[in-house]
């Protein structure tokens, strides 16, 4: 067997940008707009201007068949497409698209209709060619119409794993075993595609499946191959995986049992699985070849054909920037949550920060993914004196034999050490194993700026709490660095500093290091709630693991003769598919649940009290929209009691001094078989000059649902700012435990 961590793509990334890891101070953030998005991967960031004035998505009046009263399917049902009223609907649907098009031509004959969508959205795609949207919002069809989007990737895994309770979720009686983990539920990847060739997607023992799309790129475990690109469909893409974000993505929500890895000729000391080993998975490939973008067409494309194809699921580890309240993506995935199909998304990576949270996690019925830290990594040994540091290894050249010679700290204000991210003095490094912090530029440009100097090797001290990550190249910086790198942790940054001048030693000898103290950590990337429309809704809904993802790429990137090829990553994109895997694991064990129904299970059951700050790693972080309702927990999730909707409550925007209380109602269905007496209480309120409020019990009939009024009274007092509590249902019965909790959240300003 043979695998290597190697190059990998863009990875990790929101907002249709290269998306970021950590700058050196947090890069503020307003209501109504976010930060840079960068790539926790490389360091790189780019600009956030990411409309294409060139093309819109029109909205038309009337509501699509997912949400249409004549075609919306019953709670737990798809919509019925062999039904004689949805071919009605259908064709209804179409002579309204007609129509508007019979209306451009006589109207606005430059702009071209590019898409037509009756699911998701009750939409078109045009391309506008000098057409403007206020022609376009003129016409008696249109209910709206927006600039598209660009989107890019965000950019058995044992501690993944643990850390979400998956394995003893597998062996719960819901579940019945990890070989029957997601049986039956198909996960739709919407991302640069599959490669189906690696052994994480081996078909054996799946059955035989009608293949759909592409079938040279398909087998009865990736059961759909389709490629969308609208921007330049005369290159014939195919749906092939020639980046790396997609397979490492579906690798973490359905690798196959027990796959073995092998990293930089490292054995892993265990055997990866998926979330959701037993799933089937369908290629939805709107990044082909090379390409970083898709408009937001492509995206409702693959969202409809994954819905059309059957998929129970669907992830989408990708980003933009937030387009507001008539985000049409928001929209759709919305609209198909309520037609029964979950849709986990990514929070973005443009932390930290409040108001950075992206769309289309941003929309309400979004299961929106918060990242946190696995304690895991390939390293070698870095030894200065009587110390012995664990340099995480990546993307750039390791030394193949001993490497000695002496530091060269490069000084600065960041834990005493810079950024070197301009051009340091010619010849100050010569021979020297040049020191360095992250932060302000990518990992390339510090490493090319100390090859520069002269230096042997460059040290780059990591600038948040936790272990060292794996370095990507960023591509951009040419030429390439090609002296070895490593990263090691900030505690390591106080000994280094010190050291400067005296020999170190660099060991080729590579090892795997598991490090379970830096668990759980929040990803200072990881983007942040509330949403900056007026709902103000909390968001991520729950996290995951997203930082030192092991998982499977592409094999062609670990070169000719490979078999397999395995990489750590980090992201929300790498957090995104354990909440997709964990909803395929509670839809296989629960099939007659609705889509928000597993979502309340995945987010209301969280683990809480887990999730610690960035910037110390010991301190519990209690803001709610960094933490969502805490950490996924997929024994709660199988064996969920109650659902509620939505997941969680915000009352909006109070204005400051107004002394206004707002109520809500929030929906409680029960899920088991007998009556279900629950009593309510709130606490863990942050903030003050808020009272917030529920009744004491309610009684759920089995199967049944109630509605309950809760509210939050704010004082005319009460700071600016964000203000929550837990809402927290426990069963009444002697010694009844907690149920389900959720988050109440109000926004005063």
């Amino acid at each position: 067997m043979k695998s290597a961590m190697t190059r990998r793509g863009l990875i990790a990334v929101a907002a249709a940008v290269a998306a970021f890891g950590f700058a050196t101070a947090p890069l503020p953030a307003a209501p109504g707009g976010s930060s840079p998005a960068r790539n926790p991967n490389t360091d790189a960031s780019a600009p956030v201007n990411t409309v294409d004035d060139g093309s819109a998505l029109v909205q038309l009046q009337g509501d699509p068949l997912s949400t249409s009263q004549r075609t919306k399917p019953a709670p737990g049902k798809k919509v019925d497409f062999s039904g004689q009223t949805v071919k009605s609907e259908r064709a209804r649907l179409s002579a309204l698209r007609n129509d508007f098009k019979a209306w451009l031509r006589q109207n606005a004959p430059a702009a071209k209709v590019s898409g037509e969508y009756d699911l998701a959205v009750n939409a078109v795609a045009v391309r506008l060619n000098g057409t403007s949207l206020a022609t376009l919002r003129s016409a008696p069809q249109v209910a709206a119409a927006e600039y598209q989007s660009n989107y890019r990737p965000l950019d058995n895994n044992d501690p993944d794993l643990a850390l979400v309770h998956t394995i003893e979720a597998w062996h719960t009686s819901q579940v019945g075993g990890p070989a029957d983990a997601g049986r039956g539920v198909k996960v739709g990847i919407i991302d640069t595609g599959i490669d189906q060739t690696h052994p994480c997607f081996g078909d054996a023992g799946f059955p035989a499946t009608p293949q759909l799309g592409d079938r040279r790129f398909t087998n009865n475990k990736v059961i759909v191959a389709k490629v969308f690109n609208n921007r330049t469909p005369t290159r014939d893409y195919t749906p092939q995986a020639l980046q790396d974000h997609g397979t490492h993505v579906a690798g973490t929500v359905a690798c196959d049992l027990d796959t073995p890895a092998t990293v930089n000729g490292v054995d892993i000391p265990y055997d990866v699985s998926g979330v959701a080993p037993a799933a089937q998975l369908g290629n939805y490939n709107v990044f082909p070849d090379h390409l970083l973008e898709a408009r937001s067409e492509d995206i409702l494309n693959a969202m409809e054909a994954a819905y059309t194809d059957g998929m129970d699921v669907i992830n989408m580890s990708l980003g933009d920037s937030s387009n507001g309240a008539r985000d049409l993506l928001s929209v759709g995935v919305d609209n198909l949550d309520e037609a029964n199909m979950v849709s986990a998304v990514a929070a973005g990576n443009s932390g930290p920060g409040h108001f950075t949270i992206q769309t289309p996690g941003s929309a309400e019925r979004a299961l929106t993914a918060g990242a946190s830290t696995v304690g895991h990594f390939i390293g070698a040994p870095i030894t200065v004196g009587p110390t012995t540091y664990q340099g995480a290894v990546g993307d750039f050249a390791v030394v193949t034999s001993n490497l000695t010679a002496p530091l060269g700290v490069v000084t600065g204000t960041t834990n005493g050490l810079g950024t070197a991210c301009t051009a340091l003095p010619a010849g100050s490094l010569t021979g020297k194993i040049a020191v360095v912090s992250r932060g302000a530029c990518t990992f390339s440009t510090k490493v090319r700026d100390a090859q520069d100097a002269g230096a042997a090797a460059t040290i780059v001290v990591n600038n948040v709490a936790g272990d060292p990550i794996a370095m990507a190249i960023d591509t951009t910086v040419q030429p390439p660095p090609t002296i070895p790198a490593y990263q090691v942790t900030r505690d390591a940054a106080p000994g280094l500093v010190a050291a400067n001048g005296q020999s170190a030693t660099i060991s080729p000898t590579l090892a795997y290091f598991r490090t379970p103290a830096h668990d759980s950590i929040m990803a200072g990337f990881s983007s942040q709630g509330p949403t900056d429309t007026a709902a103000r809704r909390v968001k991520p809904d729950v996290v995951a693991p997203g930082v030192n993802v092991l998982s499977s790429i592409p094999v062609s990137a670990c070169g000719a003769g490979a078999t397999d090829c395995w990489a750590f990553f980090q992201g929300t994109s790498m957090a995104t598919p354990h909440l997709a895997g964990m909803s395929a694991v509670v839809r296989g064990a629960h099939p007659a649940w609705t889509a928000e129904q597993v979502r309340s299970a995945v987010v209301n059951t969280a683990s809480q009290g887990l999730l610690t700050r960035t910037s110390n790693g010991t301190t519990v972080e209690t803001d709610v929209n960094i933490v969502g309702a805490g950490l996924g927990n997929l024994v709660g999730a199988v064996a969920a009691k109650v659902a509620v909707g939505p997941v969680s409550t915000s009352f909006g925007t109070v204005p400051s001094g107004s002394g206004q209380s707002r109520d809500a109602n929030v929906r409680l269905t029960n899920l088991t078989g007998s009556a279900l007496t629950v009593s309510l209480s709130v606490d863990s309120v942050v903030g003050t000059g808020v009272a917030f409020a529920a009744p004491g019990s309610v009684t759920i009939p089995a199967g049944g649902a109630v509605s309950v009024s809760v509210s939050a009274a704010v004082d005319r007092g009460a700071p600016a700012g964000g203000h929550s509590a837990m809402l927290r249902l426990t069963e009444s019965s002697p010694g009844g435990a907690e149920i389900a909790h959720s988050v109440l959240y109000v926004f005063v300003g």
